[in-house]
């Protein structure tokens, strides 16, 4: 395989991750992906946690679709991805990645830190076809509910 194409697959990833980090909107983030219709957006977790969790979000509409859902509920700070979190298998055209934020659901501003993994599948020229994501579903729910820091504080206190 070719290291030149395993470098274009790091340099495409690094450039959607960095996008979604610097909050660009949903039409910048869109640029990132395939004009083809078959792209998906995909949060893995249980629908009835959060109404961006446990769907495909299918072509370009549903993938814009999917950020403006998020943006609407969801709030971060400080999402970085270290150079050490992405994995590249160019064979396949798929780049895993770790990173890191504080979210905050925006209705209730309760928080969190958490680690996220984002798996990508990319077309022949190198725009994102498949997007997942494996995150605290969990806290964004009791956030979401305003419990996030009363069971954070039962945890931190031993019971």
């Amino acid at each position: 395989m070719p290291h030149h194409k395993r470098a274009d697959l790091l340099e495409a990833a690094k450039a959607f991750c960095n996008s979604f980090a610097q909050k660009e909107t949903p039409d910048e983030i869109l640029q990132h992906f395939s004009a083809d219709d078959d792209v998906v957006a995909y949060e893995h977790g249980l629908p009835g946690l959060a109404p961006f969790l446990g769907r495909e979000f299918r072509g370009r509409e549903g993938v814009r679709a999917y950020f403006e859902t998020v943006a609407a509920h969801l709030r971060f700070e400080d999402m970085r991805f270290a150079d050490e979190g992405f994995v590249v298998d160019a064979a396949a055209n798929r780049v895993a990645v770790r990173g890191t934020a504080t979210f905050a659901w925006a209705a209730t501003g309760e928080s969190w830190h958490e680690v996220f993994a984002y798996a990508l599948a990319f077309d022949d020229h190198h725009k994102v076809r498949r997007y997942e994501v494996w995150a605290d579903s969990g806290a964004a729910y009791l956030a979401s509910k305003g419990r996030l820091e009363e069971v954070k504080g039962t945890w931190a206190a031993g019971t």
